[in-house]
């Protein structure tokens, strides 16, 4: 065997040693991990179970719940700064409806001090006006309390125009728009999802103003409520002498022979 056999057999005996201990290997070094600290948190006063719209609070339904103190708003009720809480909203009535797990804050609370449900619940300043409705006035009773609803008058008018058979004009206009319904008959909530019975009565939050022109418009024709979209909500209330209010089209309505022209607002 020459030299140079003998120089390549040992190399490829080293290598393979190099390789089989590289590819048993040794563990590899641990790796050393922090303990991250754990986030400081406060006890906030949460809803222990849903609290729903006109629900008197007690002590039993709210609880203390740790949170994360960097996102505790100072609206909060925190046990360091107040520990009897609970029992000093005792008696409150909810202004707004809580789900279990929500922070209690005292702007969505109020005391009734001997005073009814209703005037509890009231804004300071708004009135609380009721109006009658039917299922073909009140949206077919899928209107709700906490709904928005714009408020729509209709109203028989004589008109000189020869062309119509009896001589009346049938004109609808909104007079209230984007008005809060705060309850329909008795009923302040939809209880389990169970089927909706139709009232008779809705009671609406109205600025004196609006309660005044509602008293009117109900001795001059027909009100309906129609119900407006969630989204809708916070779109800024349409004034009665706007413009658009003021546009309308007529359409001819024949009924039993008898034609009548009605007048929509667009």
């Amino acid at each position: 065997m020459n030299t140079a056999r003998i120089v390549v057999l040992a190399i490829a005996v080293g290598a393979g040693s190099i390789a089989a201990y590289l590819a048993s290997g040794s563990d590899p070094a641990p790796v050393l991990v922090k303990d991250t600290p754990p986030l400081p948190t406060v006890d906030v006063l949460v809803a222990k179970a849903d609290i729903v719209l006109g629900q008197a609070i007690n002590a039993d339904d709210v609880q203390w719940q740790q949170w994360p103190a960097a996102t505790s708003s100072n609206s909060f009720l925190r046990r360091g700064e107040r520990p009897d809480a609970a029992t000093q909203i005792a008696g409150s009535i909810a202004r707004s409806p809580f789900i279990a797990g929500e922070p209690i804050r005292e702007q969505k609370l109020v005391r009734a001090n001997g005073s009814g449900f209703m005037a509890a619940i009231l804004p300071t300043g708004m009135r609380a006006v009721s109006t009658e409705i039917s299922p073909e006035t009140g949206a077919g009773g899928f209107i709700l309390p906490n709904d928005r609803v714009d408020v729509i008058l209709s109203k028989r008018e004589k008109s000189s125009d020869r062309a119509v058979a009896n001589g009346d004009n049938i004109n609808s206009e909104i007079i209230l728009s984007n008005i809060r319904v705060l309850a329909i008959d008795q009923t302040i909530e939809e209880k389990n999802g169970q089927k909706v019975v139709v009232g008779k009565t809705a009671t609406l939050e109205l600025k004196p103003e609006q309660a005044e022109n509602l008293a009117r418009s109900r001795q001059s024709g027909t009100l309906s409520l129609a119900l407006r979209a969630l989204a809708d909500a916070n779109v800024p209330e349409m004034r009665h002498d706007d413009d658009r209010a003021n546009k309308r089209d007529s359409v001819n309505v024949v009924r039993y022979g008898v034609q009548t022209t009605t007048t929509t607002a667009k």
